[in-house]
């Protein structure tokens, strides 16, 4: 049996959830879990079906078959293969606890994803990468050639066929061009002090203000810097008893999780971007493990 998931956005009507499971049923088809959602704010509606093919359908005949259920209702529809991980770029520079757990993740299975390189402005964990047969990739990156550095960039990407880019910890701030090319496709990890302390150590900023939350921001990257939709936060607790260390050690913790959790709804297409805003639905107890392991 193939396993598809397939995602929807249009305007709320009456009529869409029997359209499409009645379209389903007739191809053979049968649903294994479905999520939706109806905005009254916006008038948006949102829907994430994974199905399994019994009669072994073909992807490209159920989108063709699919259009004029999309047609009529103006859908945003796309059918994805759930059994073909998706491909991933990650980006790093000097702060390496990111990467380290999506590899970490990504060697035992938990994160099913295709990483299809790592670029850095740095060469701090070219051996890390290397030694996972993962393909590293320096571009240097200054004021003078910051326009040739991206299109260099995006000529990997092109090539490699990524569809999502990781910034896991990359310190440098992409232009307004690349993220609307890249628009909806790249997620950003960082601490959640922003606004209130910015630029360096904000841990030890935080640490001297007494701060009792530390969290972490997962977003979808857009030309307004820490500003892209959220896909996950979280957070941790601290005491007085703790140091300035302990709020590092807990912030990379946090920023992990919070980073692999946002891109693990990604890949599974939980994801829709909703304006300013996101919708994120959460996998099932009986989809996870199947998920898991993609």
């Amino acid at each position: 049996m193939d396993r598809f998931t397939l995602t929807v956005t249009c305007n709320s009507r009456i009529g869409i959830v029997a359209a499409i499971s009645g379209y389903l049923a007739t191809q053979g088809c049968n649903i294994v879990d479905s999520s939706q959602f109806d905005d009254l704010d916006t008038g948006k509606f949102f829907m994430r079906v994974s199905f399994i093919s019994e009669e072994r359908a073909d992807q490209a005949k159920l989108i063709e078959g699919l259009k004029p259920i999309v047609a009529e209702f103006g859908m945003d529809a796309e059918i994805h293969d759930a059994t073909k991980p998706m491909k991933v770029m990650l980006m790093v520079s000097r702060f390496g606890h990111c990467l380290n757990d999506l590899l970490y993740r990504w060697k035992i299975g938990a994160l099913p994803i295709d990483i299809v390189g790592v670029v850095s402005n740095h060469f701090d964990y070219q051996k890390v990468v290397v030694n996972h047969d993962i393909p590293f990739h320096h571009i240097k990156v200054t004021k003078e050639n910051k326009p040739q550095a991206e299109a260099q960039l995006l000529q990997m990407v092109e090539q490699t066929g990524t569809e999502l880019i990781v910034l896991a910890r990359y310190m440098q701030v992409l232009s307004d061009l690349l993220c609307k090319r890249m628009s909806g496709q790249i997620i950003n990890i960082h601490h959640s002090f922003l606004p209130s302390f910015k630029g360096a150590n904000p841990y030890k900023q935080a640490y001297e203000r007494g701060v009792k939350l530390i969290g972490a921001t997962a977003h979808y990257v857009t030309a307004h810097l820490d500003e892209g939709p959220i896909i996950e936060q979280d957070t941790v607790r601290i005491t007085h008893a703790q140091s300035a260390d302990d709020y590092v050690s807990l912030g990379r913790d946090v920023e992990s999780q919070v980073l692999a959790r946002a891109i693990h709804a990604h890949i599974h297409h939980r994801t829709f971007i909703n304006g300013n805003r996101t919708v994120v639905f959460s996998a099932s107890p009986g989809s996870y493990a199947s998920e898991r392991m993609g």
